[in-house]
């Protein structure tokens, strides 16, 4: 992710749904240093920000809703979320929750795309996103695993006016200033159970020590730290102790896309 600050189009936010918030916030307040900060609104249903040296990064809050799944989302920044669900629906998506007021921090919609992938829509009212991004501790990269990556790479850019780079097992997803994720087709290796995702990754000074340190505090490693090809960006993923995935990210600083 190049981009430092949030951009109309890109990935804004990404909220950690809980079975067990309180483990979250421990669990992420040991790895990437995150401080909680509740909103203390009856409304607000248990919400609790995320801040990393002051700065918000992310979020975790309980599961709204019977049967949702422990799991990170990712959304991304429009400049009017009921226009953004209109063009989900005419480009093949589904509209999970319709757009609706999230008190006085924005106005959002969960929308699906074709293949059943979940994402976000945000629309910024008080809040805009993330204060703080690709440093250590903050969101680095966003990746859409598929197993129909054709369709996805006409359905994101209709959405959210997105470039896409070309076809093969990985591709990079883009605005005009700059690559922010990715996009990985799923193939036989994936279990068929494992549904279509977005995938947040975590910037980090060191992918093998945060994976280590990760481990140690209940993690589990899904994909072992490695370097990707074409040199300079350095990889993992894991599970949380309360089941939800993520990556952990280095870029180089002179090499490497993204």
């Amino acid at each position: 992710m190049k981009q430092r600050t949030v951009t109309t189009g890109g990935p804004c936010w990404v909220e950690h749904g809980s079975a067990d918030p309180a483990a979250a916030q421990r669990f992420y307040g040991e790895l990437f240093g995150w401080q909680p900060e509740p909103d203390e609104r009856p409304e607000a249903g248990g919400y609790t920000f995320m801040r990393l040296d002051g700065a918000v990064a992310a979020s975790v809050a309980p599961l709204y809703g019977e049967g949702r799944p422990t799991a990170w989302s990712v959304s991304f920044l429009v400049e009017e979320a009921d226009a953004a669900a209109r063009r989900v629906v005419e480009a093949g998506g589904t509209l999970v929750v319709r757009p609706t007021d999230a008190l006085d921090h924005g106005r959002f919609a969960i929308a699906a795309d074709p293949s059943g992938a979940v994402f976000g829509i945000w629309q910024a009212g008080r809040l805009r996103g993330a204060e703080v991004l690709n440093v250590p501790g903050a969101l680095g990269w966003v990746e859409l695993l598929t197993r129909d990556p054709d369709g996805a790479r006409a359905f994101y850019p209709a959405v959210f006016g997105w470039t896409a780079g070309p076809a093969g097992p990985y591709s990079q997803w883009g605005l005009a200033d700059g690559d922010f994720g990715g996009m990985l087709a799923m193939g036989e290796d994936f279990p068929p159970q494992v549904p279509p995702h977005w995938l947040p990754y975590f910037s980090v000074a060191d992918v093998d020590v945060s994976a280590f340190r990760a481990g140690n505090l209940g993690a589990t490693v899904l994909v072992a730290p490695a370097d990707l090809p074409g040199g300079g960006l350095r990889t993992a993923v894991l599970r949380d102790p309360v089941g939800a995935a993520f990556g952990l990210y280095f870029r180089s600083a002179t090499r490497g896309a993204g």
